[in-house]
């Protein structure tokens, strides 16, 4: 009786050893999967689908360095910047300036959005406005950096420097300059012409402008043509003048020569103009050449550029009209 008792004893030993060894390790595998699972940071994904990208997409915050625009003035800002990568990873696109600065940035941020990082080598230049919605370059949402830009300055060009003299061809390195708000924007108008003059016979054409500071002119004669960028007033206003020139088209149907000189040519630097629209009387002597006459009237800047506008579709400051002369 003692030995079958003894005997069922080791067996039940037995059979629990053989249990362990065999449920032991499968035990251990679910617990190191479980605490694996639970001491993974939130912000990393598991599973292959989340490899693709995720070490470039870890970080995108990017910080511009120190800008000016051409009038002096700094500034900064910051907007998000969202680009190619994995789903893991975003940050912010911060530039100083609020032209034109050309800080480089560094690539560093979290949260959820999408980015690689690569926002930030050109953040300045956004000057704290980019949205880096590609996060190629943070200048306008990737914008630039998807066009075909050919040149940006003279420095990949064969032709000789611009001297500030009316010679061509010739490449202009100086910056455009300062534009104006859309509503600001300096427009003109021939309100007053006569139809049909006489040969010889002197007349008068009335130009309206508005939002046109009429105080600056650089001589062309004297090296100011294209040598100085376009500059607003305090109030926003473009500074500069405006021409009148007025010629005989040799056929009324076709776009004519342009390198003639014109029968006549007048700069208008009277000091005037501003927000409100104003008038300026403009006398042209007789023309003795007879067929059809066109006189036009065109603002310019300081050194004499036709005036930037904000938007492509806006129509730029000039006017022209026709006279018979016969």
């Amino acid at each position: 009786m003692r030995s079958t008792t003894s005997r069922s004893r080791t067996i039940a030993v037995t059979a629990l050893a053989l249990g362990l060894l065999v449920a032991g390790p499968a035990a251990y595998a679910a617990g190191a999967a479980s605490a694996d699972r639970s001491d993974r940071p939130a912000n990393v994904a598991s599973g292959p689908s989340d490899t693709g990208g995720s070490s470039a997409g870890s970080s995108g915050s990017a910080t511009g360095g120190g800008g000016h625009d051409h009038s002096g003035h700094t500034g900064s800002g910051s907007s998000p910047d969202t680009g190619s990568g994995s789903d893991t990873g975003s940050g912010s696109d911060t530039g100083s300036g609020p032209d034109d600065g050309d800080g480089a940035g560094s690539g560093e941020g979290s949260g959820p959005a999408a980015g690689d990082g690569t926002g930030g080598q050109d953040g300045g230049n956004a000057g704290g406005s980019g949205d880096g919605n590609d996060g190629r370059d943070g200048k306008d949402g990737g914008a630039q950096a998807a066009l075909d830009i050919l040149a940006v300055d003279c420095s990949g060009s064969r032709l000789t420097a611009h001297d500030g003299f009316q010679k061509a061809p010739r490449c202009v390195s100086t910056a455009f300059g300062e534009v104006a708000d859309a509503d600001r924007s300096p427009s003109l108008l021939i309100t007053q012409a006569p139809t049909k003059v006489r040969p010889g016979e002197a007349f008068r054409l009335t130009v309206s402008t508005r939002n046109l500071v009429r105080d600056r002119f650089l001589p062309a004669a004297q090296g100011g043509y294209y040598a100085e960028a376009s500059l607003l007033d305090g109030q926003g206003l473009q500074r500069g003048h405006f021409h009148t020139a007025c010629r005989i088209l040799p056929d009324p149907g076709e776009a004519p020569d342009s390198s003639p000189d014109p029968l006549f040519f007048q700069a208008t630097e009277d000091g005037g103009g501003g927000a409100r629209p104003d008038s300026v009387t403009i006398d042209v002597p007789g023309v003795e050449q007879t067929g059809e006459l066109q006189c036009s009237s065109w603002a310019g800047d300081g050194s004499h550029r036709t005036p930037m506008m904000q938007r492509a579709d806006q129509t730029p400051a000039f006017d022209s009209v026709r006279i018979e002369v016969g």
